[in-house]
């Protein structure tokens, strides 16, 4: 992947004299999934923000779609999707009007059935859209962000409050959008989220970029020391290969109570972030 579907340089944001976004250097290629991670209050919701076009910056670069958001216009608005942490209530519409309705907006429109279908809403379809339930409402909010046939996907929070199974769901249903080739950014509290979907992700932390990197390199992980535990004791080695053979010859062949870890995705997270969290 070597063109560019968003490119940053530099991007500040001050709120009172308080730096929310100091000097944000971001690269997303096109077709990729890329996660920006951060604590409440490191600057990735300005961050997101500008590059939709809905706040302005103080300083820096920022092209997305090789279009400045701060000029776009229409015809830039219709390539890319957004889908916020709400889209809005619309109680006493179902599910085929709400689509239909929204896909109105668009010079382009997928067609809303098949949209409707690709969400798996299809058994929805004329239910008013307060008979739906929490994860039913977001794969709503995701139908209207990809109604236009996006190039770029924004996804805030996707899957605040899904229980486990809803949250397994939806991910298939990103993955497939991202099979299909469009390109996705999202914010998420999640590391597991992340480290499903994301080919690469962004630490940001106190208004700056910590790392970017693939969820399985980032912040050396894939380097990174690995415990060994038994039932009688733990070793941090470099080697555990040759640590779990050589516990396997003093044990005759069964360790008890094995397991061995390398550094979670969480654990690096949170080591990176340290007191911003």
């Amino acid at each position: 992947m070597t063109a560019l579907a968003i490119k940053v340089a530099g991007l500040r944001k001050t709120y009172g004299g308080t730096a929310a976004v100091a000097g944000v250097d971001l690269e997303v290629h096109k077709g990729e999934v890329f996660a920006l991670l951060g604590p409440n209050g490191a600057g990735k919701t300005t961050t997101v923000e500008v590059l939709e076009g809905f706040r302005k910056r103080d300083e820096g670069t920022v092209s997305v779609l090789g279009v400045d958001p701060a000029h776009s216009d229409s015809a830039w608005r219709q390539r890319i999707g957004i889908v916020l942490q709400g889209t809005g209530e619309f109680d006493e519409l179902t599910v085929g009007e709400v689509i239909r309705h929204f896909a109105k907006f668009y010079d382009n429109p997928a067609d809303p059935a098949q949209v409707i279908e690709r969400v798996g809403l299809s058994e929805k379809a004329g239910a008013r859209t307060h008979t739906l339930s929490g994860g039913q409402k977001r794969r709503l909010d995701v139908a209207l962000g990809i109604v236009n046939q996006p190039e770029l996907l924004f996804l805030d929070e996707p899957t605040t409050g899904f229980d486990p199974a809803a949250r397994r769901e939806f991910w298939e249903l990103i993955r497939q959008l991202a099979a299909s080739g469009t390109t996705i950014l999202l914010t998420t509290h999640y590391l597991e989220e992340a480290e499903y979907l994301a080919d690469r992700v962004g630490v940001i932390a106190k208004g700056t970029i910590v790392e970017i990197s693939t969820p399985q390199e980032l912040g050396g992980r894939n380097t990174a020391k690995a415990t060994v535990s038994w039932r009688d004791g733990s070793e941090e080695t470099d080697t555990p290969t040759a640590t779990v053979q050589r516990l396997s010859a003093e044990y005759n062949g069964e360790i008890p109570e094995l397991t061995v870890k390398r550094p979670s995705l969480e654990d690096i997270y949170l080591k990176m972030i340290g007191g911003a969290a």
